[in-house]
């Protein structure tokens, strides 16, 4: 069956982006890629999820806009879901859709697309509103060191150790990589 997977990086002090919505703090922590888990994770992930600011940071860091083609270097032939309201560039050869409302509706259509887990790549919000309806079955988090006093927050939900199971804990390089199993929540 597959999983709701909330793969990403955060700060010691809780934050996926900065106060302008980056990421280049992440690409200035040395290690940690070299060993595989990239691949490894990849492999199983059929459908993502993104929003709006994470699919705007991705367009403008890879320069997609004129370069689509990284798209794929990175994602390959995922279909990807962005959930916005406003009107967003497409990608030429990605199988990107734009959309807006309940995760639960997306989700289904998700699943029907692809099988394969579903990465929700971020941001924080929309980790919640798959929580919220009940749908989140795990955080991959890789905590580096570094501490950005404001930003974009990890996760901006209220989930306590009930719910939460620390299933393994690794260093790889300057990060600490750890998983979560998540409880399924009633939807509200």
């Amino acid at each position: 069956m597959a999983k709701v997977i909330y793969f990403t990086a955060c700060t010691l002090d809780g934050f996926i982006a900065d106060e302008h919505d980056s990421l280049d703090w992440l690409f200035e922590v040395p290690g940690g890629a070299e060993d595989g888990s990239w691949e490894r994770f990849i492999a199983g992930v059929g459908p993502m999820a993104m929003g709006r600011t994470t699919y705007e940071w991705v367009l403008e860091h890879e320069d997609l806009v004129h370069q689509p083609e990284k798209w794929q270097q990175w994602y390959g032939d995922r279909p990807c879901w962005v959930f916005t309201h406003r009107d967003l560039p497409a990608l030429p050869g990605a199988d990107v859709r734009f959309v807006h409302g309940d995760v639960r509706r997306v989700h289904d259509e998700m699943l029907a697309v692809r099988d394969g887990d579903v990465w929700i790549v971020g941001g924080g919000d929309l980790v919640g509103q798959f929580d919220d309806a009940g749908l989140l079955n795990e955080i991959h988090l890789a905590m580096c060191p570094v501490t950005l006093g404001a930003g974009a927050p990890l996760l901006p939900r209220r989930i306590t150790s009930r719910r939460l199971t620390l299933r393994s804990v690794e260093q790889a390089g300057q990060q600490v990589r750890m998983v979560l199993d998540v409880a399924r929540s009633a939807p509200s």
